[in-house]
């Protein structure tokens, strides 16, 4: 259940909050605490629902559903906070209480003076508690500027009643994100890289992913690292819409989930037809050759199904050495997540023995094809691990202006010599080798 407000522009609230539910796998239940007029840009009116309709909703769905984790979010005054906390201790509720002060445009979501009936309402009936920087600041009374201080302000708030606290870091000015859980005791850090974008709705997703999961039998700690990786998901897959802050997307993980197996099935079209064609077969590189595609929303290597051991020359033929799998192959993922940044609607590669021959054939068949000299690397990414791929594929993006149909290298000393092929799909790639193979 999420006790909270409603976002009329759908990004925050207990829209966000169902949208979670849903995309984690639980059924959710909503008890509207205001109704607010608002967009990416601010918050216009905000219409209280009278406390005793708030009681009802809970009392209602209690009688009726059931529920087995509750987040809160918006509660507006110190009377609804009264009846929600009362309502949590009378049925025994395990509780994620997201301490909302303000919204991301940073309009006041709380009524003014009441802030400490949050501290001594909600709370002391916290299963966990989930403050940002300044709410966290706050309700403990510590200035935060360093982890040290997240530390002090969640062991303070600890000692007010919550059994955990997650104190967000989103808002310190560091290159990477630091949340801080403490739990009976302990402290747990979790860091993540910051992504540049002005997020709308990510606390709400934070919380209500951690009651979902909550829901479905996780202890705490399972429940927060999960939730840790659900909302970078959602973040990275932030929806530009609106003309203000950017709300977060909590179906991505839903769609990432639902496209898995057409990908895979893509892929395996994909070796097929390259194993069914004997021109690829002079082709294939020494290294073996690889094929592979990410689905829509993808972020990391384990979003891009490849040839688990590529395609190797086998006899008179290419083979593919095992099956297709998701995370299983470092190098082209790294290709592929680069060319969408550039351009999300190509995510698939594969490639193919460099020969300049069949570079010009590319052109002939009229594909855009560009380039990257690894003698101009810089050292800093030289010896990185997959940083060579990335820069050399933003290098040769960046002369063309767009994700070309083609990119090669002639390689270097231990590095042979390469032509990667960009597709919408894995089959897309594969096709658009063939045509250019057929003019050799």
């Amino acid at each position: 259940m999420t006790i909270a407000g409603s976002d009329s522009g759908g990004g925050a609230g207990v829209a966000a909050d169902l949208k979670t539910f849903s995309a984690l796998g639980v059924f959710g239940t909503c008890v509207i605490t205001a109704i607010t007029a608002q967009n990416t840009q601010g918050v216009y009116e905000i219409f209280p629902t009278p406390p005793e309709v708030v009681e009802r909703q809970i009392e209602v769905v209690l009688e009726d559903i059931g529920v087995d984790a509750v987040k809160t979010g918006m509660l507006y005054s110190r009377e609804t906070m009264s009846v929600v906390s009362n309502a949590i201790r009378k049925h025994n509720l395990k509780a994620v209480v997201d301490p909302v002060l303000k919204a991301g445009t940073a309009s006041s979501l709380i009524k003014e003076g009441d802030l400490a009936g949050l501290v001594d309402l909600m709370v002391p009936c916290a299963e966990v508690l989930t403050p940002n920087k300044q709410e966290a600041e706050m309700i403990s009374g510590v200035q935060i500027t360093n982890i040290d201080d997240m530390r002090k302000a969640a062991e303070n708030i600890s000692n007010l009643g919550a059994k955990a606290v997650v104190v967000k870091g989103g808002h310190l000015k560091a290159s990477n994100v630091y949340d801080v859980l403490y739990y009976e005791g302990d402290f747990r850090t979790f860091e993540k890289p910051r992504i540049e974008v002005e997020p709308h709705g990510g606390g709400c997703v934070f919380s209500s992913a951690i009651a979902a999961l909550l829901a479905l039998g996780h202890d705490m700690l399972e429940a927060v690292q999960k939730a840790e990786l659900f909302v970078d998901e959602s973040l990275r897959n932030a929806l530009k819409i609106g003309h203000g802050r950017t709300p977060v997307n909590p179906s991505a993980h839903l769609y990432n989930e639902a496209e898995r197996f057409s990908v895979l099935e893509n892929v395996v079209d994909a070796a097929e037809m390259i194993e069914s064609n004997r021109g690829f077969l002079p082709w294939i590189a020494e290294v073996g050759t690889q094929v592979g595609m990410a689905v829509s929303h993808a972020v990391k290597r384990d979003d891009v199904a490849a040839v688990e051991g590529r395609i190797v020359k086998f006899r008179t033929a290419a083979k593919a050495a095992g099956c297709v799998k998701f995370g299983v192959s470092s190098h082209i993922a790294n290709i592929i997540l680069t060319a969408m940044k550039y351009n999300a609607e190509v995510r698939a590669a594969l490639n193919l023995h460099y020969d300049q021959r069949l570079v010009e054939a590319f052109r002939r068949a009229g594909f855009t094809v560009s380039s990257f000299d690894r003698s101009i690397e810089p050292e800093d990414v030289k010896y990185v691990e997959g940083g060579t791929l990335v820069w050399g594929t933003e290098e040769a993006i960046k002369q063309v202006g767009r994700v070309p149909d083609a990119i090669y290298d002639s390689g270097e000393i231990g590095k042979e010599p390469m032509i990667r092929v960009f597709g919408t799909s894995a089959t897309d790639a594969v096709q658009k080798a063939s045509k250019a193979l057929r003019l050799l």
